[in-house]
């Protein structure tokens, strides 16, 4: 069963905000936007605004969708996960930890990619222009390795 899920970024004086997911959850150990699955029914940009909400405290508007992500394992074989990508320099309220993981904010110029998935070294670049996407990443099993990818440009609606 395929997995819907988002990402989304928020920017603020020149840098962006990233969690490090912590230990025992899907992507321990490394850093992402804040994001997740998507409930039943629920639509991306809300699920993104929810999501956000739930791990940061900040309350997002002005949303602006990037692209899809589809994650493939098993060398291709198996779509496990489709994730909207999200963006906003828009956010109100506090920011608070959640038990999701560490939340830093980082330089657009000095992004932890080392300590990231290792598409997001792929595709986040494109996000920081502004640019919007469409990308196919075939990992191994369990994610332990990018194994191939295709990333395709795509003009905004």
């Amino acid at each position: 069963m395929v997995t819907f899920a988002t990402l989304c970024y928020v920017f603020w004086g020149g840098k962006v905000l990233l969690l490090f997911k912590s230990k025992g959850l899907f992507g321990e150990g490394r850093w992402n936007a804040p994001g997740g699955k998507l409930l039943s029914g629920e639509a991306p940009e809300g699920g993104a605004v929810r999501e956000m909400f739930e791990e940061t405290g900040l309350t997002m508007r002005n949303l602006r969708f990037h692209g899809v992500l589809n994650f493939y394992l098993s060398s291709g074989k198996k779509l496990d996960q489709t994730v909207f990508i999200f963006s906003s320099r828009v956010a109100k309220g506090r920011l608070k930890q959640s038990e999701e993981g560490h939340l830093k904010w980082f330089a657009e110029d000095r992004i932890p990619y080392d300590q990231m998935w290792d598409d997001d070294k792929v595709w986040l670049p494109l996000m920081f222009e502004g640019k919007s996407f469409v990308g196919n990443f075939y990992f191994s099993d369990g994610y332990q390795k990018l194994e191939s990818y295709s990333l395709e440009e795509i003009e905004p609606s």
